[in-house]
């Protein structure tokens, strides 16, 4: 009783009107094997005219609805019903006949049980309806979590005092893993004589002259006096240009200085001979001497 009771309990909605269903057909079959005279038939019979019987009853439904649909409809009618029972060789005129048999035993119809709706996996957002121009008879819109736009990128983390927490944990983190693989890869010395595995220690490698790594430069000691050696060739091979492009200056002022020296020779001998122009308009222009600054 208890496993009966369980299984039932188990057993989904879209189980029990598969099963009601079941049961409708075995009790239609066992009518029509008493109509035909038959007193007994076994299990397997009766489960074999039902399986035939579902399997014709679903081929009529299946071609319904194919006729339905290349018609543009949503629900099958009688015509549909009566070309495909045509198509699958079965004479409609004799249903009315067969109808009305003297013979034929009432079944009671079975409970009506509604058709139980399909689970959904997600249920956000609200269902669209269709507009004004799209037909009735169009299936529905699909769920809305199917096309509901949903980011999930979330911003960057700019406070100081998080950022610090993360990156001690993250040294933290690699400096534990950096000692496990070490310790695992290298020589290691055990705090129990008895059992080793327990609290490895990197054991220290010993050398001949312990005090030598204290007085040879380290990787980055020898990194900064390459860069500093750099920079002082750099401020050297300045200061060297910077002189050359003095004395090159110095050089052109000094041409520049005698050029105009000797032009003011020759200008002020052409005054002399010349007569003194009273208006300051229509005498002569003279150029200011250019000073370079050393």
């Amino acid at each position: 009783m208890a496993k009966s009771s369980s299984s039932k309990a188990s057993m989904s909605p879209s189980d029990n009107y598969y099963l009601a269903r079941r049961r409708t057909l075995q009790v239609v079959v066992s009518s029509l094997l008493t109509e035909a005279g038959f007193d007994a038939a076994e299990k397997a019979a009766v489960e074999t005219l039902t399986e035939m019987l579902q399997s014709y009853l679903s081929e009529i439904g299946r071609s319904a609805k194919v006729y339905c649909e290349h018609s543009a409809r949503t629900q099958p009618t009688l015509s549909d019903i009566v070309v495909t029972l045509a198509e699958m060789g079965f004479n409609v005129d004799n249903i009315q006949a067969y109808a009305k048999r003297s013979q034929r035993m009432v079944i009671t119809a079975p409970p009506v049980t509604n058709t139980p709706a399909p689970p959904r996996a997600l249920s956000t957002g609200q269902k669209r309806t269709h507009p004004s121009y799209i037909p009735g008879h169009f299936p529905e819109f699909p769920d809305p979590h199917t096309y509901i736009k949903t980011p999930t990128i979330r911003e960057p983390v700019s406070d100081y005092q998080v950022l610090r927490e993360k990156a001690a944990s993250q040294r933290r983190d690699v400096e534990r893993a950096l000692t496990r693989f070490m310790a695992k890869t290298g020589e290691t010395e055990s705090l129990f004589k008895d059992d080793v595995s327990t609290f490895p220690l990197i054991a220290a490698r010993t050398t001949t002259i312990p005090y030598l790594n204290a007085l040879l430069p380290s990787e980055l000691e020898l990194q900064q006096m390459e860069e500093t050696d750099s920079s002082e060739q750099d401020d050297q091979t300045d200061t060297e240009n910077l002189t050359l492009n003095m004395n090159s200056d110095e050089m052109s002022a000094e041409k520049e200085n005698t050029i105009l020296q000797q032009s003011s020779g020759l200008s002020n001998s052409k005054n002399s001979e010349e007569p003194m122009i009273d208006n300051p308009y229509l005498r002569p222009v003279k150029k200011p001497k250019i000073r370079r600054k050393k």
